[in-house]
Parts: C-alpha cells; sequence; structure tokens
C-alpha cells in the first residue's frame, strides 16, 4: 500500500484540501484531478499501482474538504489552485491527469501553465462534449437540467452514513464495482449537519462547471494551444453503466482534433466511474500513466512558450 497523508496549502480565499501517496522524496510526480462532484479519495487505487512515483490529488474548491473555499469557481481559477498546490510542494512541473471534469481542469492547467505540465492525461473528460438543451430553457435554468437526478443527490439529507452508502451501491455505476476504495470515498463526501449527513459538494460551484464542459469560454482555444504528449483513456459506458459511454465515436472525433497530437485509448469493460474506481480500470489507466510519466521524465520539461 502507497503511503498515504492529508494535507491544506494556501490558495486565494482559504485553504485547498487533498491527499498525497507515494514518497516525499519520488522522482516523479503526477497531479491527479477528480470529477465535477467527487473528491481526491478517487484516485487511491491508481496511487497504490504507481508506488514510486508522488500522486497530489486535491479537493477542487467547492468539493470536499475545500467545500468552504468562496467563489470563483471557473475551470481556470480550479487550474490556478493546483498551480498553488504544487508550489506547496514544491514540485515546479509535473505530468497533469484529470478523470471527467477534472480533465478539464487538467486541460486548463496545461494551456495556462505549460512549463510545469510535462504530459497531460485526460481519463474520459476534458473533451468538449455536445449539450442538448430543448428550446425555450432560459439560461438560468441551465445547470439545474444538466445536474438531473445529480442536484436531488446533492441537495438531499441523509439521515445516517449508512443510508448515503445504500444510495451508492444501487447505483448502477457500482452495482458490480462496490470495494473498499468506493466505501472511503462515498464516507468522505458527508458533511455533518442538522438531521443528518449531506453530500459535501456546493451546487453553486457544480452549476458553475457543468455548463463549461461544452467547450466554450475558451477552451476550445485553449486545448489547441497545447504542446505537451496528450493522452485520452476512453471508458465505454457512461455514468450510469449506459452504452455508448460520455464520448461515442461521433463525439471524440469531433472534439479529439481540437487538442494536437492526442493519442486515444480504450480502456475495456469499464464504466465512467470504475475507470479509475475499479480494479479493471485502475490496471489499464495506471499502466498508461506509467508509461506516460516515464516518457515525460525521460524528456525535458516544457518551456514557458510549450516548447
Amino acid at each position: 500500500m502507497s503511503e498515504y497523508s492529508t494535507f491544506r496549502v494556501p490558495v486565494t480565499g482559504g485553504a485547498l484540501a487533498g491527499g498525497a501517496w507515494g514518497p516525499a522524496d519520488a522522482p516523479t510526480t503526477l497531479v491527479a484531478i477528480h470529477g465535477i462532484t467527487a473528491s481526491h479519495l478517487e484516485w487511491p487505487l491508481i496511487a497504490e499501482r504507481l508506488p514510486e512515483t508522488r500522486v497530489l490529488a486535491p479537493d477542487l474548491r467547492g468539493r470536499g474538504r475545500s467545500n468552504e473555499l468562496p467563489p470563483p469557481w471557473a475551470m481556470a481559477d480550479h487550474a490556478d489552485d493546483v498551480a498553488r498546490m504544487m508550489d506547496a510542494f514544491g514540485v515546479e512541473s509535473a505530468v497533469i491527469a484529470g478523470h471527467s471534469m477534472g480533465g478539464f481542469v487538467a486541460g486548463w492547467f496545461a494551456a495556462r501553465h505549460p512549463d510545469r505540465t510535462r504530459a497531460l492525461v485526460l481519463v474520459d473528460g476534458g473533451l468538449p462534449l455536445p449539450f442538448r438543451i430543448p428550446e425555450g430553457v432560459p439560461p438560468e435554468d441551465v445547470p439545474a437540467l444538466l445536474l438531473g437526478p445529480a442536484g436531488d443527490r446533492l441537495s438531499r439529507v441523509y439521515p445516517s452514513r449508512e443510508e448515503y452508502a445504500r444510495f451508492w451501491r444501487a447505483h448502477p455505476a457500482f452495482v458490480d464495482g462496490w470495494n473498499d476504495a468506493v466505501a472511503a470515498y462515498v464516507d468522505y463526501d458527508l458533511d455533518e449537519v442538522e438531521g443528518g449527513f449531506r453530500p459535501s459538494s456546493r451546487l453553486a460551484a457544480i452549476a458553475t462547471n457543468i455548463v463549461q464542459q461544452d467547450g466554450s469560454g475558451g477552451y476550445r482555444e485553449a486545448l489547441a494551444s497545447i504542446d505537451v504528449p496528450s493522452l485520452f483513456l476512453r471508458a465505454p459506458r457512461g455514468l450510469l453503466d449506459e452504452v455508448p459511454g460520455l464520448y461515442p465515436d461521433g463525439v471524440l472525433e469531433a472534439s479529439a482534433d481540437l487538442l494536437p497530437g492526442l493519442r486515444i485509448v480504450d480502456v475495456p469493460g469499464v464504466n465512467h466511474y470504475g475507470i479509475v474506481m475499479a480494479d479493471a480500470g485502475a490496471d489499464v489507466v495506471a499502466a498508461r500513466l506509467r508509461e506516460v510519466i516515464a516518457g515525460a521524465y525521460a524528456a525535458p520539461a516544457a518551456t514557458k512558450d510549450g516548447k
């Protein structure tokens, strides 16, 4: 088991929380960024498969133990928080990986901090997604529409930790994929409130970010500016274990050309959660990350102009 500890580091408005795995003096560093309603505890199965690499994983602003940090909550702001996290650990550059929405934060990081990005790995996220918004929906109602059932989950108070765990055990993505890492992830996701427990993610932060996954706000241009080795790992199944997943061929082909030189690898037999939180997904993702890390640290880090 890789050595694990939690941390809090200074950022604008307070302290950013997260977790670190591996030896503090490791010769290689992986920054691992979680999805939209998740936390750093997405990553232990990956970290334990990379025991010689330092893995630094934040709880993004508005989530986990960083949920009391104030706005701004834009993707680019999350990326700058990641840079401050690296400063606190004395890490000049690293391989940057992001899962789901974390892939968008990773993409912004690579564009805004090219000199600190040795390579970029997008795990079933980070490429623009096409949103189908019905005609007549006011702009202010779009976040709630896109959140769907997740909005209800984040708003509810659960009478006990066990009740929240039962919700996730019945979730289609975890019916056949429950393990100790998922159990710890679910338990960590709770804040104690009057009447029970509530998921830690702040709805306002989630609503801000969910609409930014369409590639607007300069993100497409940011992707085009990235000039480091880049890899996309795709899950064939979606958030509810459905087929196709978030990136069927048409969506992937439309977005992949935005990032020059992007390599695409399918991770067989996993859904959007299991690609990092199930053994089958973690085996493949960690193996690919190991290859990327070895290559990135064999070559010099990018210079400030991304070359």
